[in-house]
């Protein structure tokens, strides 16, 4: 099983998470590309270090949305969400590169994200970008999406991915961040649905209904409060329940 996390979230002097202790924790990180967080000394910097890690790196793509940090959906024309989406990858991938390494795969942040999990237009544009710059790019995504559907039927590998911390509808989609239940913040509750989805593909909704999950990758959130110990407990745990961790893709 692959555990993710957000990272390079600050900008400029502003500072979000502990981008260092997540590294020493996580198998991929989710690097924020200058759209809705991240600069590009952070690209740099957490890029080198991931390499330093043998931690995979992967674009997390976002709207053009500094002040609302990629969370509030933005309608985009197809053309202009394609490149911006592409030009955010190649940013990235280039800092992978200068760090010996290279981009390992693709996951939409914020708001793009849930908004490509059920939207074929913004979901399209998406699996576009990543098909014009490199088809051997997996795309990171909710289990049976829009988005897993397109990038698995234009060739490109669709990852599942399941969110620890974060409270799930009946539907599969995730709590909006203003609804009661969208984020989950007990540490014992966080690793507990953790070793459940590796072991079962199971998670518990808000209204208490079993929901199968079967998926690829865990996420933490890096901005999410106690984020650090959040992933730590998760990895113990996932462990103790004989679970291997590794990346879903190497990152050499």
């Amino acid at each position: 099983m692959d555990l993710n996390a957000d990272l390079g979230e600050g900008f400029g002097a502003w500072r979000l998470g502990d981008d260092d202790a997540l590294l020493d924790v996580i198998t991929s990180a989710n690097v924020a590309c200058g759209f809705h967080a991240g600069d590009p000394g952070t690209m740099r910097r957490v890029c080198a270090r991931a390499a330093e890690r043998g931690v995979a790196v992967g674009a997390q793509v976002g709207y053009r949305d500094l002040a609302g940090f990629g969370r509030r959906r933005i309608e985009y024309a197809f053309d202009d969400l394609r490149d911006d989406v592409l030009y955010q990858i190649g940013a990235l991938d280039g800092f992978c590169r200068v760090a010996g390494s290279r981009l390992r795969y693709v996951k939409p942040h914020g708001a793009l994200y849930n908004t490509a999990a059920i939207d074929e237009a913004q979901a399209a544009a998406v699996v576009a970008a990543v098909v014009d710059y490199d088809r051997s790019l997996p795309v990171l995504s909710p289990p049976g999406s829009v988005l897993a559907q397109l990038a698995a039927g234009a060739g490109l590998r669709a990852v599942a991915e399941g969110f620890a911390d974060r409270g799930y509808r009946t539907t599969g989609e995730l709590v909006p961040r203003s609804s009661p239940g969208a984020l989950v913040e007990s540490a014992e509750e966080v690793a507990a649905r953790a070793v459940r989805m590796a072991v079962e593909s199971r998670v518990l909704t808000v209204d208490g209904v079993e929901l199968r999950l079967p998926v690829e990758s865990i996420c933490v959130h890096g901005d999410t409060p106690g984020a650090v110990t959040l992933a730590r407990g998760v990895r113990a745990s996932l462990e103790a329940a004989g679970v291997t961790l590794s990346a879903f893709v190497h990152p050499a």
